[in-house]
């Protein structure tokens, strides 16, 4: 699969393992729920360490451990769920996380500009076809009334 990740389609080298799923090596994320649960184990595997946040999930709870993540995937159950706007602003602006932070899930192409003025780098559309409509929205607009985290 490809994403769109620092303004360029790229591959996916990354995997899922749900909460259920055994623990393997490699470039694997979690659930905040599984990362509380397991932490011990999953920092001594091989392999770098993402978390996916749900809607539901507070920033928060994750803030002490932003040195030992290399990803944060932020879910969108549907496009019209802003709360992960909030947490990617929260991540770059408050806890001030250098890393990967990628939207996932429900959002749409269109939303790919606005996600990266609060600091999304990393894009996952359900859609492979919207990976080119994404990228060409992040340069929609040069001028900016706000601050922003990029």
């Amino acid at each position: 699969m490809q994403i769109i990740k620092d303004k360029q389609i790229t591959d996916n080298t990354w995997t899922f393992v749900a909460d259920d799923d055994a623990l393997s090596n490699g470039d694997i994320s979690v659930t905040l729920t599984r990362w509380k649960k397991d932490k011990e184990r999953i920092l001594k595997r091989e392999g770098k360490i993402g978390i996916r946040l749900a809607t539901s999930d507070e920033v928060a709870d994750l803030a002490e451990d932003l040195d030992k993540i290399n990803l944060i995937e932020l879910e969108f159950p549907v496009f019209t769920d802003g709360r992960a706007f909030s947490q990617a602003r929260l991540l770059r602006g408050r806890y001030h996380y250098q890393g990967e932070i990628r939207a996932i899930g429900g959002f749409m192409a269109d939303q790919a500009f606005y996600l990266s003025r609060v600091g999304v780098n990393a894009f996952q559309l359900d859609n492979a076809e919207a990976l080119n409509t994404a990228l060409s929205t992040l340069n929609d607009f040069s001028v900016h009334y706000q601050a922003s985290s990029n």
